[in-house]
């Protein structure tokens, strides 16, 4: 590929600043709940309902136009996160901090994506939210990290972000962090 069409390529990306992040985890873990968060005010809802399929929403970020798909985290769906996974450039993985018997459930569905072929080989950022911290058994960030085994994940950025989806406490940083791991992502490919 010849300099002009990577700059051509790059100007245009740089234009566009869009990017498709995939909301993942468990069933009640509030994924649909930080999404709405990120909404602008008009378009909040005040009652969140179990997303089933999928739900795709659209908001801004330091100029960043983000296209979520909501997916839900029923085991009979779970199935269904594969098929998006070829074209996002993040993904959000929410976890209920206060379910501790489903942990291992976390774990297991986290390995899966990892190893999925659409995004082994690829540094595609992760941010993890430790969500519901404001439940009095929930377990801390840290915990949660060491559970999951997240330091093991060396081939891709990754944060994990304690968080409150009602109130919106550790969504922003969350989000910033992402934001920031996809613009230098989508300045690698463009530049490189």
């Amino acid at each position: 590929m010849g300099l002009w069409q990577k700059l051509s390529l790059f100007i245009g990306s740089v234009r566009k600043k869009e990017v498709n992040v995939l909301v993942v985890g468990l069933n009640n873990s509030g994924k649909s709940t930080v999404i709405n968060h990120f909404k602008h005010d008009d378009d909040k809802v005040t009652e969140i309902v179990p997303t089933v399929g999928f739900s795709v929403e659209r908001f801004q970020n330091q100029n960043l136009a983000i296209t979520a798909f909501d997916m839900s985290g029923h085991g009979r769906y779970r199935n269904l996160w594969e098929h998006y996974y070829k074209d996002c450039h993040g993904i959000i993985f929410v976890i209920d901090s206060s379910d501790r018997l489903r942990l291992v459930v976390v774990k297991e569905e986290m390995d899966l994506m990892l190893q999925h072929p659409d995004i082994c080989p690829r540094k595609i950022p992760i941010l993890f939210y430790a969500n519901k911290m404001d439940f009095k058994d929930s377990l801390s960030s840290v915990k949660i990290a060491a559970a999951l085994g997240l330091d093991k994940i060396m081939d891709k950025p990754w944060h994990i972000s304690a968080s409150n989806a009602l109130t919106g406490e550790g969504l922003q940083e969350g989000v910033e962090w992402l934001t920031q791991q996809m613009r230098e992502m989508l300045t690698k490919t463009y530049s490189g």
